[in-house]
């Protein structure tokens, strides 16, 4: 299989605890959005560190406001594959994740939230589909007997309402189409118009992955969810109406 115009050995007999991306010839760059995570940026980082598989971190602050951009000179430090980038004012999930895909120059992008809720140790999991040649998109499911904290009610009605209607308009099967953990080979990214600045990132790109023929990998993850004491953003009764207009609009629309 080629990556971004690179040539690349297929594992199929690789162990999910031993792939070394750093040694082979596929680059990781692994995408953090960051908006007011003083409390767990370092330790998600870190985290990000400990399982040894990103080429590059890359970090878009999103105008955050709570003492996070305090934080970079010494998260920086921790490793040289750590590049921190700047949104002078708040603009919404979607449009960091753009930036860090506009930033990114791995073979893979994998995108990462800063608050602890996912593990990186589901790395390997996510990485080894595309690496081993069996399709270009992965996304790590929630809802596919990972090991999960309990997650709200309505959360999850309304996630799986929108994963429903995902599955009859795009003639997919997927079980969490609002995951977090979404992998992709770089070539399918760089060529996608992407125009969400906030939560209906999630809706647009999985329209248009669909739209363009890609079947989407699922593997089983971990999941630990905030609390809205501890931070937590999503509000389903703001964010459910305006993922199922998205949904509906790029069926469509490109």
């Amino acid at each position: 299989m080629g990556i971004g115009g690179k040539v690349v050995i297929q594992l199929p007999c690789l162990k999910l605890g031993k792939i070394n991306l750093r040694k082979s010839s596929v680059k990781l760059s692994v995408i953090m959005p960051v908006y007011n995570e003083r409390e767990t940026l370092e330790a998600s980082v870190k985290a990000v560190l400990a399982v040894e598989m990103a080429d590059e971190i890359v970090l878009v602050d999103d105008g955050s406001t709570d003492g996070t951009r305090e934080l970079y000179p010494a998260i920086a430090a921790l490793d040289d594959c750590i590049k921190v980038y700047m949104h002078e004012k708040n603009q919404g999930k979607g449009a960091a994740v753009r930036t860090g895909f506009n930033k990114a120059t791995g073979d893979i992008f994998l995108i990462q939230d800063a608050d602890l809720e996912y593990d990186p140790r589901d790395y390997p999991a996510l990485v080894q589909p595309i690496v081993e040649g069996k399709v270009a998109v992965v996304y790590g499911s929630r809802f596919r007997g990972g090991p999960t904290k309990t997650m709200f009610f309505w959360h999850m009605v309304g996630n799986k309402l929108l994963t429903l209607i995902t599955n009859i308009v795009y003639n997919t099967i997927l079980s969490d189409m609002e995951t977090c953990y979404k992998v992709f080979r770089a070539d399918v990214i760089r060529d996608m118009p992407l125009r969400s600045r906030g939560f209906e990132f999630e809706p647009e790109i999985t329209s248009k992955v669909l739209k363009r023929g890609h079947r989407i990998y699922e593997v089983p993850i971990s999941y630990n969810g905030r609390e809205f004491e501890e931070g937590k953003k999503l509000n389903p009764w703001v964010e459910g109406p305006k993922a199922l207009y998205y949904l509906l609009k790029y069926r469509f629309v490109d």
